[in-house]
């Protein structure tokens, strides 16, 4: 009979050691994917501030100009390079408020459902027509 040498048996993982690997992947995991989701919400609300800013100083460009605020999202199309800014918490472009009262407006990112709770900033723009 074959006499079987301890130090060439079967080369593997034993389930334990794969089960201490598991253990430790999920515990990772649980760590890390909170603050990826958290910094995945927070850059989407830092876009849909930025879009929103960039949308009101293109409409307070063309107040200037023409002496009054013009509330219609599509008509800044042009002037933003073709399309209108995505807003990343609502998924579209017309995820945008646009209010105008006189010779004041206000531009805001809608909260929509893809960036947590939070309160997205109002860009309060004034003019003076003259």
């Amino acid at each position: 009979m074959k006499k079987i040498n301890p130090r060439h048996r079967r080369q593997g993982y034993t389930l334990i050691e794969l089960l201490v690997v598991l253990l430790i992947l999920g515990v990772l995991a649980n760590v890390a994917l909170p603050s990826y989701i958290s910094s995945v919400y927070s850059s989407r609300v830092g876009a849909a501030n930025a879009n929103a800013r960039a949308l009101a100083t293109a409409i307070q460009s063309k107040a200037v100009s023409t002496g009054s605020y013009d509330v219609t999202l599509s008509d800044y199309a042009a002037d933003m390079g073709g399309t209108l800014p995505l807003n990343p918490c609502s998924g579209t472009t017309t995820g945008y408020t646009v209010t105008a009262s006189g010779s004041s407006c206000t531009v805001t990112a809608n909260v929509g459902s893809n960036c947590g709770i939070w309160s997205p900033k109002t860009y309060v723009l004034g003019y003076s027509g003259g």
